[in-house]
């Protein structure tokens, strides 16, 4: 009993080995990761089209939950830029933004989102995440970072501006650039330029300074700090609100409320789909990364417990005033970093901002939203990655196709489409690479026992034996395709009077193939040709003798392609049957 409940709540497992190292280690990497998140919270709330407390609010119970049911020492939980675009992107199809209507939306999100990845990790499906390309993940992000970055423009210009595609976003900025605000243009672009600069440049001046490293890199992360309070001044000093410039205003002073979902079955069925594109979506990101930094420190992670620990996180943004939430590379790389020893460092996180939330949101009142906007560009023009596009030419022309068809649908037709079409592009070249497997004709190499592809090697061969080595599980996409490859083979002539399957790569044969295999076998005896295997894996040869085939079989089972060629490269027969084509 205890050891399955450690199992679903991991903080038993890591709780009972916790010291005061480790407390030190966890609590100076949270007072790192709380000056990063508080900027990119109140951001992230502001692209969802929520009030910025609602940033805070999904930044502490859910680090709190994942603490508790998460595997990764490492990631940090929270509202990230791709999930706060496609919150915003699915809730202001069924609410406007600004209303009570729009929140609730917001947290119906979350709650469907959590109990999907909570079904999922129950169930053990974390596998299906694998189905997704990398290739076509990167590709979407690189789409949904240009789009999060043409959507805060807005607010850099100080004008208003709508759409969720490039080509609405761009026709709707020009149409207002007439209205810009002067001054929020300065603020937003000084903002934005000291932001890129405190990336690159920050830290090398400070220990250019004679200041120590650590010190140095905590200052470099405080950037976004120093910019809020920075403009935030520059506001309130010079009366800049009352010029034009939009700020954030009023926030709450509280601890996250206990909020409640809405459950009417047609908000339900609206926000169903993409609460499912969200969850995987955010799965992938998180669980990415997580591994990443896992195997740094040559741990591991379980994405079946990732999912029960998401799916909580969420269910507590949907109680709490949050919306969907997810692991983030920034922040998770940052806690990394700073020396995070175990999930403590999240709930030490959470305890900062909820400090935060409770005793320093009226110092934000004059916060410019352009601040916040380049917090947002900044960080999102680090996903934009181009090179994708040519990596994916120079590997596969396929996996370019997909990768090209997911940033311009993603651009042109909105997040939602260009994430649907992302999980749809990424099944199907799986599909098509795997209805097309390499098949390979061998031959002995001389000398030895080994069999190579007589198109890359100098081989033996019998002109009577074909011996065709299958590269590919076979299923029922692929299954013809090696069907028709042998009729084609040995319907070329009469030579052939053996036809070997190597079968040493295959660790799997569905039913499908099964019939395939038999109706090959069907018409090679008809034609007087043996059929043979080789090398079947035992899983695989406990399946065929669960049906007829080995039975029926026109030919024998070697355990080896050597012991094959040893029995049948000598014994030509002539050819019997009528090898036409069928």
């Amino acid at each position: 009993m205890m050891h399955a409940l450690r199992q679903y709540v991991p903080i038993l497992q890591w709780g009972r080995t916790y010291d005061r190292a480790a407390f030190a280690n966890d609590a100076v990497a949270a007072v790192i990761v709380t000056i990063m998140l508080i900027p990119q919270s109140l951001a992230y709330a502001l692209l969802a089209g929520l009030p910025p407390e609602a940033g805070l609010y999904a930044s502490i119970v859910p680090i709190l939950l994942y603490a508790i049911l998460g595997t990764s020492s490492a990631l940090a939980v929270g509202p990230v830029a791709v999930v706060s675009l496609l919150t915003a992107s699915a809730v202001g199809q069924v609410a406007e933004a600004g209303t009570a209507g729009y929140a609730v939306a917001a947290l119906t999100l979350a709650f469907l989102s959590g109990a999907f990845l909570l079904l999922m990790g129950l169930l053990r499906l974390g596998f299906l995440a694998n189905f997704l390309s990398h290739p076509v993940i990167a590709g979407f992000i690189t789409a949904s970072g240009i789009l999060i970055a043409a959507s805060q423009l807005k607010h850099i210009f100080g004008i208003d501006a709508h759409g969720h595609t490039l080509p609405e976003l761009i026709t709707s900025l020009a149409a207002h650039l007439g209205e810009a605000s002067i001054p929020t243009l300065v603020i937003g672009i000084l903002a934005t330029g000291f932001l890129f600069w405190v990336r690159k440049g920050m830290k090398p001046l400070l220990r250019a300074l004679g200041l120590g490293s650590r010190l140095a890199d905590v200052a470099t992360k405080a950037g976004p700090v120093l910019a809020v309070v920075a403009t935030t001044l520059a506001v309130w000093a010079l009366g800049l609100s009352e010029n034009g410039v939009r700020i954030v205003g009023a926030v709450p002073q509280s601890l996250p409320p206990f909020t409640l979902p809405g459950f009417a079955p047609d908000l339900l069925k609206a926000l169903l789909v993409p609460a499912i594109l969200i969850s995987i979506i955010g799965f992938v990101e998180s669980v990415s990364v997580a591994q990443t930094l896992a195997a740094k420190k040559r741990q591991r992670i379980d994405p079946d417990q990732e999912l029960i620990a998401l799916g909580a996180a969420n269910l507590g943004a949907a109680f709490t005033g949050g919306f969907p939430v997810t692991g983030g590379f920034s922040r998770s790389v940052v806690n990394f970093d700073a020396g995070a020893e175990t999930p403590a460092a999240g709930a030490f996180t959470a305890l900062g901002l909820a400090v935060a939330a409770l005793l320093l949101t009226p110092l934000i009142y004059y916060l410019p939203k352009a601040t916040l906007a380049a917090t947002i560009i900044v960080a999102v023009l680090s996903l934009v990655d181009f090179s994708i596009l040519r990596k994916t030419w120079a590997y596969s022309r396929a996996d370019f196709a997909a990768v090209a068809a997911t940033i311009l649908l993603t651009l042109g037709l909105g997040v939602e489409i260009g994430v649907a079409a992302g999980v749809l592009l990424s099944i199907a070249l799986h599909l098509y690479k795997t209805s097309r497997p390499h098949v390979a004709e061998v031959g002995r190499v001389p000398g030895t026992q080994h069999f190579r592809n007589i198109l890359r090697h100098e081989v033996e061969t019998a002109p009577h034996l074909l011996t065709l080595r299958v590269d590919e599980s076979l299923y029922f996409v692929n299954a013809r395709f090696l069907e028709d490859l042998v009729q084609s083979r040995v319907t070329e002539g009469c030579a052939i009077t053996d036809v070997v399957l190597m079968f040493s790569a295959v660790n799997e044969v569905d039913f499908s193939a099964l019939e395939s295999l038999e109706a090959i076998n069907a018409r090679l005896r008809d034609m007087g040709v043996g059929l043979h295997f080789s090398e079947v894996k035992g899983p695989v040869m406990d399946r065929l003798k669960r049906s007829h085939l080995i039975e029926a079989l026109n030919g024998r089972v070697f355990l080896s392609q050597n012991d094959a060629w040893e029995a049948l490269a000598g014994k030509a027969r002539p050819c019997t049957g009528a090898a036409q084509p069928s």
